[in-house]
């Protein structure tokens, strides 16, 4: 389990090592800390015992400069690990230990003569550590061994000396103890590392699981974002928000597809009646019509017709694919009212016998390409005259501003739109009414077509149908 959880590369392998390399750095920086503090309060405390025995040393014994008695010295100086000699004012040493256990360090030159600066000008002799010839380490202490040194000679020195031997075994036996228990610590806190690291990880567990169930075919399924850990929540919210984004962008796909698909089987179909037709008609001339003058005339006048439907059908999807292809249009200033106005005879034209009023706010410009929005304005005004009565339609081409834009509309009062029609309707091959598409040889691109030159002026297209009650199209451009 251990190796399957932590193998290298994983991130329980990861944290693992990382924790024990901190753990590990931290034990011996606390060690290390612990070592020379203990040192030095150890060290302390034997130069304050050393210097306390040296206090105590009689110094009237040895005033007049001679040597230690053939019995040796007095029982408190026959002490372990102690060195005691002094020096004379030539520099040479003279122990004063009968057995002398540990020999006592010479000093250099300049190290003697400190320290007999110190004893002229009444200053604390600083102890200094330094090894015999034995190659021992000791800790030395000193005073004076005259009460009234002579002014002509150089004062003699007792020097007493401490072994570091038994410091430096309580100090690494300290150590060793503490680095015993950094190892069983540690070895403890990998035995429970596991068990923690993964209840800690259980949320990022829960992810993969939740993860490895969402496929292309399914995109439903959703991380838990409630799961304890600040961080694990926030990463599982930002993983459901891809997902609900790649969510949309495969439906997106999906209905692209369909709408091509459909887009191809319309358009299809919508050229098949025409040449079906034309077929017919050159068909019915290869039998014989053709030398008959009135349904030469006939076939003739009816292909011309059909070819002129299919010129327009490949026209408008010529315009939709250069608008899906180059969304941007060349635009300039242009009065929108004056534009309309212009078009006021060729709109009644279109209208037949319907009433056709205008309500033109004057002086609106607006950045617009004339060609297209008088496009705009003719499929919108050809829809509502389809829709409408031959005598009795009403139509409204109206133009007013609004904030920082222009709202174009144009209202009738026709059959209107069924409510569940409305989503669709300026989608392309789509026909609300295919009776009358049929009548007027629509292909139902008109407001496609519409839809796609205002977004490309940046702007905004929608209708208001009731069924029965007529339709109105909303038209908003943006001044600037």
């Amino acid at each position: 389990m251990v190796k399957k959880n932590a193998r290298p590369g994983s991130l329980r392998y990861q944290l693992l090592s990382k924790m024990l390399l901190i753990l590990f750095l931290i034990l011996l920086l606390i060690g290390s800390i612990q070592f020379v503090v203990l040192k030095d309060f150890l060290y302390q405390t034997e130069i304050e015992k050393l210097r306390g025995k040296l206090m105590t040393f009689p110094v009237e014994a040895f005033e007049d400069g001679s040597e230690p008695a053939e019995n040796g010295p007095p029982n408190f100086l026959v002490l372990d690990n102690l060195s005691i000699s002094i020096i004379e004012t030539d520099g040479s040493y003279h122990s004063l230990l009968k057995d002398e256990s540990l020999a006592s360090p010479q000093l250099s030159t300049q190290e003697l003569e400190d320290v007999r600066s110190d004893l002229r000008e009444n200053r604390q002799i600083e102890p200094l550590i330094t090894e015999d010839m034995n190659g021992q380490e000791q800790i030395l202490v000193f005073r004076p061994a005259d009460r009234t040194p002579a002014l002509s000679e150089e004062p003699r020195v007792i020097q007493m000396g401490l072994s570091t031997a038994p410091l430096s075994r309580i100090l690494w036996r300290q150590w060793l103890i503490f680095m015993g228990l950094s190892a069983v610590a540690v070895a403890a806190g990998v035995l429970i590392y596991f068990s923690v690291i993964n209840r800690t990880l259980r949320p990022l567990s829960t992810i993969v699981q939740s993860v490895k169930n969402i496929d292309a075919s399914n995109m439903k399924g959703r991380i838990p974002e409630e799961q304890g850990q600040v961080e694990v929540d926030s990463l599982s919210a930002s993983f459901n928000d891809m997902l609900e984004r790649l969510e949309r962008s495969f439906d997106q796909e999906r209905e692209a597809k369909e709408k091509m698909r459909q887009f191809v089987a319309d358009a299809s179909h919508e050229l098949r009646t025409p040449i079906t037709s034309i077929h017919g008609y050159l068909e019915i001339l290869l039998r014989g019509a053709a030398k008959k003058p009135d349904q030469l005339a006939t076939s003739l006048e009816s292909m011309y017709g059909e070819t002129n439907r299919i010129i327009k059908l490949v026209e408008e999807l010529l315009l939709l694919a250069k608008l899906d292809r180059q969304p941007e249009l060349p635009l300039e200033r242009v009065d929108l009212s004056r534009l309309i106005m212009s078009m006021q005879t060729q709109l009644s034209v279109l209208a037949g016998n319907r009433n056709v009023r205008l309500s033109i706010e004057k002086d609106l410009y607006g950045y617009i390409n004339p060609d297209k929005i008088k496009q705009v304005i003719l499929n919108l005004f050809q829809n509502a005259v389809q829709h409408t009565h031959p005598d009795e339609g009403e139509i409204l081409v109206s133009l007013c501003r609004e904030s920082s834009r222009l709202h174009l509309s144009v209202t009738d009062n026709g059959t209107g739109i069924e409510e569940s029609k409305l989503p669709h309707i300026f989608e392309r091959f789509y026909k609300a009414d295919i009776s009358r598409s049929h009548r007027y040889g629509g292909a139902g691109l008109g407001l496609s077509i519409t839809k796609s030159i205002i977004l490309a002026h940046h702007g905004e297209v929608s209708v208001n149908s009731t069924r029965y009650e007529g339709a109105t199209f909303h038209v908003y451009l943006p001044i600037r």
